[in-house]
């Protein structure tokens, strides 16, 4: 079984990652699209059916310099447009809650116990437990941490008139995805409140406990940064090929010498938002891989743990010999 509780380096942590979807993808995934999957899906229909239309009459009234069309569409339309924005707001939620408490509550069941084969229920059972304290989470993230983040990123904006602004900000992305998500982690592995993890989630980005080691921030940022780039470059290809057919039609110009007037209608317009709605479900489950990541990276932090483990696989040595 793999070894959760160890010091990793850069390539440790990529390849480690997808070792973890080897040896744990089937059961992972099975129980994930068992808990948030009928979730998951019935928000991509809503989007997509709800949405299709209003993009048919956007694309549409633009296309044909008749723009009132879509502002009346929009007025005669417009609580079933609120309706399918609530209901989807909602799930997206719910998806949300479910989609980045799961991972570490997979992780923390899995440490725990060893046990490889993890049912739904009992993932299941640990979210009903953590309600609470997922609840007290998400406010300190959208009172707290938002605001905070916000601020920061609006300096670096600004500063990209100088252009250090640029690398501020490709420093401090993945620098934030990996202080929320050892700020979660941290906050469903242990006792602590809000506030003291958020606490190590930032001093952890920077230094080990003993303080005398080198810093694990560049090792950490860059493989936030791997990670990503390797699930952008595969949802990119279900969205720019249709993409693609999109505007390649809109383009085209038939012999009537005049320009497709709305490329959302059709079969095209099915495959697209077919594509995209594939797109969405692949997203929120290749998002997976910097859970997983991010939780590695987690443990090579809490080096508090490792001896502990050491010592126990020490103590299990000769106890299987005849």
């Amino acid at each position: 079984m793999m070894q959760f509780y160890q010091k990793r380096d850069f390539g440790a942590f990529i390849s480690d990652t997808f070792a973890f979807f080897k040896e744990h993808g089937k059961n992972y995934f099975k129980n994930y699209l068992l808990i948030n999957g009928i979730l998951l899906i019935l928000m991509v229909i809503i989007f997509v059916f709800g949405y299709r239309e209003i993009f048919s009459q956007m694309m549409g009234s633009n296309t044909s310099g008749q723009n009132y069309y879509f502002e009346a569409y929009f007025q005669e339309n417009s609580v079933m447009l609120i309706l399918v924005s609530t209901i989807v707001f909602i799930l997206f939620l719910a998806v949300t809650m479910i989609s980045y408490s799961y991972p570490i509550l997979y992780l923390k069941r899995l440490t725990e116990t060893g046990n490889k084969n993890i049912k739904a229920d009992e993932i299941l059972s640990d979210l009903k437990n953590n309600i609470g304290r997922f609840l007290k989470l998400f406010l300190g993230l959208f009172f707290i941490v938002t605001p905070l983040a916000m601020i920061v990123f609006g300096l670096s904006v600004v500063l990209m008139f100088i252009l250090i602004g640029f690398f501020l900000l490709i420093l401090l992305g993945p620098a934030l995805v990996n202080v929320v998500n050892f700020l979660m982690f941290d906050y469903f592995n242990t006792n602590k409140g809000f506030f003291e993890s958020l606490s190590y989630a930032v001093r952890a980005q920077f230094s080990y406990k003993n303080g005398r080691e080198k810093s694990p921030f560049w090792k950490y940022w860059g493989s936030t940064i791997v990670m990503y780039f390797i699930i952008q470059t595969i949802t990119s290809i279900f969205t720019m090929i249709p993409m693609m057919f999109i505007f390649g039609g809109i383009l085209t110009v038939p012999e009537t010498g005049e320009f497709q007037q709305n490329p959302f209608e059709g079969s095209m317009g099915i495959v697209f938002f077919l594509f995209y709605g594939f797109s969405l479900l692949l997203s929120f489950m290749m998002i997976n891989l910097i859970f997983v990541n991010s939780g590695l990276q987690y443990y090579d932090s809490r080096t508090d743990l490792h001896r502990n483990v050491d010592l126990s696989e020490i103590d299990t040595i000769g106890t299987h010999e005849i």
